[in-house]
């Protein structure tokens, strides 16, 4: 029986390369052989699961797939099939003999090469096992290990995590430039391949994360894409509406405020906000309605000609 690859996966055919790499991270994790020594059959569906996401979770890959033009196993379909091996290259060997006495290898399982499994497992998972390292890809050197990783805390700027930037910092007495996308938020951690500790015995060397911690601005909030302002008006503008020119993260625009405005009311500036890989949010204004400190004789008697209306529902 032909082998469905999205049914593996356990996903639609129409699944998100988000979805489809979510989905492989929680059987890796469930049927990985280091996590199930009792079970014969995890190092078997580990193999299965690993080899679709090479080719599904590949977008190449998965489009020759979809149009029949491999097979499960990443081999051609039809003509010139068994000539020179799959469109995706060779999947990996066999898998035999014990394969917990001397460190688990990724490599022997074939698919998904190239996948950090320490962002599964975490950093330090495949360290229990014997001679591996962190990310679980020097398994076939006996004693090879990563190098250690390095923790680094970055301050940025609201205005450079919202728009991107790239900031110069000093690892290890050399200069780095570091690339800071879009929307980064207080917390996010950046990973630096290779950066960190040197490996042991030949193992890779250990990575440098840096961990962004965002400024607080004057007036800017920012809610996922989305920049926020509270913006005060004089009681004037808000009653007759105003032309005002009001900052953004790219610069300042003018925006129209309809007359009999309301505290709380909100304006959006499409396509204003954090400008990210995917998508452009918007900058939301909430209108603040600011009266004049201290007595003011003419506003007083100009609210003795209001008449009383309903203001509250309760």
């Amino acid at each position: 029986m032909t082998k469905d690859l999205y049914q593996i996966l356990g996903v639609s055919k129409s699944a998100s390369e988000a979805e489809i790499k979510s989905a492989y991270r929680k059987l890796a994790r469930k049927y990985h052989p280091d996590l199930n020594k009792d079970d014969k059959n995890a190092a078997e569906k580990f193999k299965e699961i690993s080899n679709a996401y090479d080719i599904i979770g590949n977008a190449e890959k998965r489009q020759k797939y979809d149009n029949n033009e491999i097979d499960a196993d990443g081999k051609p379909t039809g003509f010139g099939a068994g000539f020179g091996g799959g469109a995706g290259g060779s999947y990996g060997g066999t898998y035999s003999g014990n394969p917990f006495g001397g460190g688990f290898n990724s490599g022997d399982f074939g698919g998904a090469q190239g996948f950090d499994f320490s962002s599964i497992f975490g950093s330090d998972f495949f360290s229990q096992f014997g001679g591996g390292n962190a990310g679980g890809r020097a398994y076939g050197r006996a004693g090879a290990r990563k190098g250690q990783d390095v923790s680094y805390n970055m301050r940025v700027s609201f205005l450079d995590a919202a728009n991107g930037a790239e900031k110069q910092v000093n690892l290890n007495g050399k200069n780095i430039n570091v690339k800071i996308p879009a929307g980064m938020q207080s917390g996010q951690t950046m990973r630096l391949k290779g950066l960190g500790g040197a490996g042991v015995n030949g193992g890779e060397n250990g990575d440098v994360m840096i961990t962004v911690n965002v400024e607080e601005h004057p007036y800017f909030k920012s809610e996922n894409l989305n920049i926020l302002l509270d913006l005060p008006i004089s009681l004037k503008e808000a009653i007759k509406g105003a032309k005002i020119t009001v900052p953004t993260i790219s610069g300042k625009v003018a925006v129209t405020i309809p007359p009999m405005s309301s505290s709380g009311e909100k304006l959006r500036l499409k396509g204003k906000g954090i400008k990210a890989k995917s998508a452009a949010g918007d900058e939301i204004i909430t209108l603040q309605i600011m009266l004049p400190k201290g007595k003011n004789e003419a506003l007083s008697a100009a609210a003795d000609k209001i008449e009383n209306y309903a203001v509250r529902n309760f």
